[in-house]
């Protein structure tokens, strides 16, 4: 095995260290979207429209940083794979234990969706029926004000 220089030792040690940062930071966003996803699960079937709307544009919110860190983490991974041979340190070992979180968040954030996605296609079924089965009382029914008035056709003016 070549020896490294200690320059090269402390790149690779910074380089690992930012990386495992940013698995972590996606894997908080990964938990904070996974609550975003169950606590928008209660409002469908709570059917509480308002949680309903803020539920999805916090999920939109954490999409969008989940896509944003995203960016980052495929270069940074790469840099990793290149820079550092498969040695076994310490460090390497978390980073791998946060890889797998991560997976399993994803997997959890997908199952999620899903129900959420069934939850809500159901809903909408169930009010498009309530809809097509709405009736109208005043179908019908004259309004008083589409009957025609007796209204004065002549003024009088006296001067």
């Amino acid at each position: 095995m070549a020896e490294i220089t200690q320059q090269e030792l402390d790149e690779r040690v910074a380089l690992l260290r930012k990386f495992r940062s940013l698995l972590e930071q996606q894997r908080n966003k990964f938990q904070e979207y996974l609550n975003v996803l169950e606590k928008q699960q209660d409002s469908i079937t709570s059917q509480n429209t308002e949680n309903l709307i803020a539920h999805t544009e916090l999920e939109q919110q954490v999409v969008r940083n989940i896509a944003s860190l995203q960016k980052v983490i495929v270069p940074m991974q790469k840099m990793y794979k290149a820079a550092v041979p498969m040695a076994h340190t310490a460090e390497e070992s978390s980073i791998a234990q946060i890889q797998k979180e991560l997976n399993t968040l994803q997997d959890k954030v997908l199952k999620q969706n899903q129900i959420n996605r069934d939850l809500l296609r159901v809903h909408i079924e169930t009010i498009r029926n309530q809809i097509q089965n709405f009736k109208n009382p005043y179908k019908n029914v004259r309004s008083v004000y589409s009957q025609p008035q007796r209204v004065a056709s002549l003024v009088e003016v006296e001067a």
